[in-house]
């Protein structure tokens, strides 16, 4: 018994000389109008989306589409129907003993519709369209797709770990989480939320990029950390005992007599990282010289006999 003949061109609404780009465009706007997930119970719009189906799939393929062209209604004796260059995974079934169509693996929506996760519904990649599958058709749990961003948090932070409350802001609404943050976690380095991506079944994960906060008196080379210590020229002469900052609060440091401005010295297991492999404070010396005009008369009589005036 031979197939009854379909005219592919008229079902997608297409002249006989449409391009590729003409056929998929009339394919999209149709599948979205006759799919079933918006025609409940519709057995005619059921059929409606499998002749579209079978028609773009014929339509798309070059060779496909001129054996049609050629050989009209018996192009398709003896062959098979499946999907073409890049369809390889797709599963079509047009069972007509069990009255209409069984069954669409719902990658092929992933690949129809992909595009629209990247700004033409809003979606994000890995969401369905159309929902889940009803009216018969199979019906697969799509997984949220995951979300990222970025957080701050200060050295202290940084070299502690602890807990930090967070605001996330999107789409009009904002989520407070409570995270930890691992002990010597360096800048760039990612925290994974799981099930607090976008929603699904199962839910995204949130994966936040950690950002070391500008400090008000570290700088940071790696896993190193630098700071200032400001010394009279005398306690530059000297030598002194001053308190310098760290990240675990101020120590008292041996400054060595003869200390010149640039000097750097160091506190061993200060800077940031593990505790197995915890980086270094560096401690700059800077000599406060003092104007003139800010020295009483004895103390500039003292500076010139230093520098061998009268």
């Amino acid at each position: 018994m031979g197939v009854a003949y379909k005219d592919y061109y008229k079902l997608l609404g297409v002249e006989r000389s449409a391009s590729k780009d003409e056929i998929s465009k009339a394919y999209k706007k149709l599948a979205r109008k006759y799919h079933p997930d918006l025609n409940p119970g519709d057995k005619s719009a059921e059929e409606k989306f499998k002749d579209i189906n079978e028609a773009y799939e014929v339509l798309k393929d070059d060779e496909k589409r001129r054996m049609y062209d050629q050989l009209g209604p018996n192009w398709k004796d003896g062959q098979q129907f499946t999907g073409g260059p890049g369809f390889e995974n797709f599963n079509f079934n047009f069972n007509g003993a069990q009255g209409g169509f069984s069954g669409v693996n719902s990658d092929f929506f992933e690949a129809l519709f992909g595009q629209m996760g990247r700004g033409g519904f809003g979606r994000h990649e890995g969401d369905d369209p159309f929902g889940s599958f009803q009216s018969g058709y199979s019906r697969r749990s799509r997984r949220g797709s995951d979300v990222e961003a970025e957080i701050d948090i200060t050295l202290e932070e940084a070299r502690r770990g602890g807990t930090k409350q967070v605001t996330l802001t999107g789409g009009g609404t904002s989520t407070n989480l409570q995270i930890t943050i691992p002990a010597g976690i360096r800048d760039g380095g990612k925290l994974r939320l799981r099930g607090k991506g976008n929603p699904g079944n199962p839910a995204g994960d949130l994966y936040l990029t950690v950002r070391y906060a500008k400090h008000p008196v570290f700088r940071v080379d790696g896993l190193d950390v630098a700071c200032d210590v400001t010394l009279q020229p005398w306690e530059a002469v000297f030598g002194t005992k001053k308190r310098v900052p760290t990240l675990d609060g101020d120590v008292e440091m041996n400054i060595p007599a003869g200390s010149s401005s640039g000097r750097r010295l160091r506190i061993r297991g200060r800077g940031l990282g593990p505790a197995t492999g915890r980086g270094d404070e560096y401690v700059t010396v800077a000599i406060s010289v003092p104007k003139p005009e800010d020295l009483t008369e004895e103390q500039l009589k003292h500076w010139k006999a230093l520098a061998g005036q009268k």
